[in-house]
């Protein structure tokens, strides 16, 4: 199950809404929703994301919150390590071949000390020619 997916099934419980009522309403197929809620589907498009949270009334924070858990739930993750580190690509396999087996503990760890690194401004483009930069 991915991030989106369990959210979504939370908040179907808590309204009471059968995934059939939100598949008419939304104009998709049950079938879709369900395997959205069991990680069998990538990552909803924004559309998608924008009518569930209409659908549910959510605003605010709880609209951000799941626009960024649907960014976080692709089923089938790939990691070009290209130009990284050999530690960085080592890390990075090493996590796909134990990620089954991470305690909760470990996973909650883990999403710390990713929270804590800072991230990396882009370089700003020069601007087009002719233009001081």
């Amino acid at each position: 199950m991915t991030p989106f997916g369990a959210r979504l099934r939370s908040l179907r419980a808590e309204r009471g809404v059968t995934l059939k009522q939100m598949a008419e309403t939304l104009q998709v197929s049950a079938a879709y929703l369900s395997a959205l809620e069991h990680g069998k589907r990538g990552s909803p498009s924004a559309g998608l994301v924008h009518q569930v949270n209409e659908f549910f009334g959510l605003i605010w924070d709880e609209a951000d919150d799941l626009s960024r858990l649907a960014r976080l739930s692709n089923p089938r993750v790939a990691v070009r390590t290209a130009g990284l580190t050999p530690e960085q690509t080592a890390l990075a396999n090493r996590v796909a071949q134990s990620i089954h087996r991470l305690g909760p503990e470990t996973v909650a760890a883990l999403h710390a000390v990713l929270d804590t690194t800072s991230t990396q401004p882009k370089p700003r483009l020069r601007r087009a020619a002719g233009k001081a930069g």
